[in-house]
C-alpha cells in the first residue's frame, strides 16, 4: 500500500528554521503534484504549498518568502525548507500526494501523510 512517511517537526523559537521531509513508498506508477498542508488548533485545514513534477511551485501568501518546497522525484521525497518562523505557524503539517498506483494508471487520489507537529514558541 502507498504510504506517505513526514519527518522533521519539532519545538523551535520564533524566527528560527526546520526542514520537513515527506517520501512517498509502495506500488506508485506515477506521482503528479506534492506538496503541504496544515492545521491549526481550532483551525481549517490549509494548503501551505506545492510543487508539480516539472518543479512549478504556488505557495500561500502567509508564507510567500519564508518557506520554500523542494522535490526530488527519484526518491519520490518532497521537503519544506521553513525559515524566518513566527508563532502562527503553529500547527499540524501534512505531506499529501497526488499519485496513480500500478493498478490505477492514469487515475490521481490523493494520499496524505501521518502529520508532524510544528510549534513555535515566542
Amino acid at each position: 500500500q502507498v504510504r506517505l512517511v513526514e519527518s522533521g517537526g519539532g519545538l523551535v523559537q520564533a524566527g528560527g528554521s526546520l526542514r520537513l521531509s515527506c517520501a512517498a513508498s509502495g506500488p506508485i506508477f506515477s506521482i503528479n503534484a506534492m506538496g503541504w498542508y496544515r492545521r491549526a488548533p481550532g483551525e481549517q485545514r490549509e494548503l501551505v504549498t506545492s510543487i508539480t513534477t516539472g518543479g512549478s511551485t504556488n505557495y500561500s501568501d502567509s508564507v510567500k518568502g519564508r518557506f520554500t518546497i523542494s522535490r526530488d522525484n527519484a526518491k519520490n521525497a518532497v521537503y519544506l525548507q521553513m525559515n524566518s518562523l513566527k508563532p502562527e505557524d503553529t500547527a499540524v503539517y501534512y505531506c499529501y500526494a497526488k499519485l496513480s498506483t500500478f493498478t490505477t494508471k492514469g487515475f490521481y487520489n490523493d494520499y496524505w501523510g501521518q502529520g508532524t507537529q510544528v510549534t513555535v514558541s515566542s
